[in-house]
């Protein structure tokens, strides 16, 4: 208490003597009254001086905080006083400084991501990564299987004003959005359709929904895409899971053999039955034109037949021996005059020549 009562006096007003400043900041005056003269008698800083520095830190502030640039991919929400002012373009710009204006950038045409289920290192957006991706990724198919599902969000900040001051965290909102969205797609569906076929019919119904619901609730977010990573059954039925699907992988390829042989064999047959059925047409047409040619020409020997008989007759002779005749190996004429043909035929045997041909024979008598 002693110590306290005399510490009490020496500051107090009525004692003469005034109370020495520590030596650290007796060199920071000393430093002061370098940079400005104004220093006081016996030391101490006079009211000048405090107030020029004051005043040159505060211009200093001022200045600094007075200008700002807006990347080529945002735009700046400028606010005074926390009122909306106006949004500003790209580039170097000016402002009240001091906090009374303040610029927040919003970066419209950059494409952001929200991953479900996984995280991509080096993500500095807090949203971007999921907290519990464990939890995500568990969903309930439509036959009450279970499914671990992955996917990612891409989206822009299409109205900045919204995007700021409509609803409180929109990253946050957009990720229940999105986890809503997608478990009622899932839910639609069998496990079946969410591993394997359905995953471009998932993928566009979410965008769908998910853009309707960012509206509904202005965010001043446009849903760029919706896209499925790795689904997976859960750890303790993988195994088995894999198995039905090699099963089914083994389906389609036996199919698409089939499928190969059947378009391989069928056309090839087509093709012969087409070959066939021409052939048969072409050779009725041939049978039909030469019935019809015969029938022509006997008509015509009929006329000629009907105008002279007897030279008809023999010309039909003689033009059927030409036929006839080069075709008969061995030849024997008959002469009425000649009583016997043996003489003849025991001749050719006997000279060992071989059989004359019609002409030759035909001279002999």
């Amino acid at each position: 208490m002693a110590s306290q009562h005399s510490g009490s006096e020496n500051q107090g007003p009525w004692n003469n003597t005034p109370p020495r400043a520590p030596p650290e900041i007796e060199a920071l005056f000393r430093q002061g009254r370098q940079l400005f003269g104004g220093m006081g008698s016996g030391g101490s800083p006079s009211f000048k001086g405090l107030l020029a520095i004051g005043v040159i830190a505060i211009a200093a502030i001022a200045a600094w905080s007075s200008y700002y640039t807006v990347p080529s991919d945002s735009v700046a929400v400028v606010q005074r006083f926390g009122k909306y002012v106006a949004e500003v373009p790209p580039g170097l710009h000016f402002k009240f400084p001091l906090g009374i204006d303040v610029a927040t950038i919003v970066p419209v045409k950059r494409q952001l991501k929200q991953e479900f289920g996984f995280s991509t290192p080096g993500a500095v957006d807090p949203y971007q990564s999921p907290s519990d991706g464990r939890r995500e990724t568990e969903m309930v198919t439509g036959d009450l299987n279970a499914a671990l599902v992955e996917w990612v969000v891409q989206y822009r900040i299409s109205e900045p004003l919204k995007f700021l001051f409509e609803v409180r965290e929109p990253g946050a909102t957009l990720r229940y959005v999105s986890e809503s969205v997608m478990r009622e797609v899932v839910g639609d569906r069998t496990v079946d359709e969410v591993i394997t076929i359905g995953r471009q019919e998932i993928e566009t119904e979410a965008l769908l929904k998910m853009q309707t619901l960012t509206t509904k609730y202005a965010m001043g977010i446009s849903i760029d895409q919706v896209q499925l990573k790795n689904i997976n059954p859960p750890e303790p039925v993988q195994a088995s899971f894999n198995e039905v699907n090699q099963a089914q992988q083994e389906k389609e390829r036996l199919i698409n053999e089939a499928r190969r042989e059947y378009n391989k064999v069928i056309p090839l047959a087509e093709g012969e039955k087409d070959q066939r059925i021409r052939e048969a047409d072409g050779y009725r047409l041939k049978r039909i034109n030469e019935a019809e040619g015969d029938a022509a020409r006997f008509s015509a020997l009929l006329a000629e037949y009907v105008k002279a008989p007897t030279v008809t007759k023999r010309r039909i002779y003689i033009e059927t021996l030409q036929d006839v005749l080069p075709s008969i190996q061995s030849k024997i004429i008959v002469d009425g005059s000649t009583g016997s043909i043996l003489p003849l035929l025991n001749l050719d045997r006997q000279q060992g020549a071989q059989p004359q041909g019609p002409q030759q024979q035909g001279d002999r008598p």
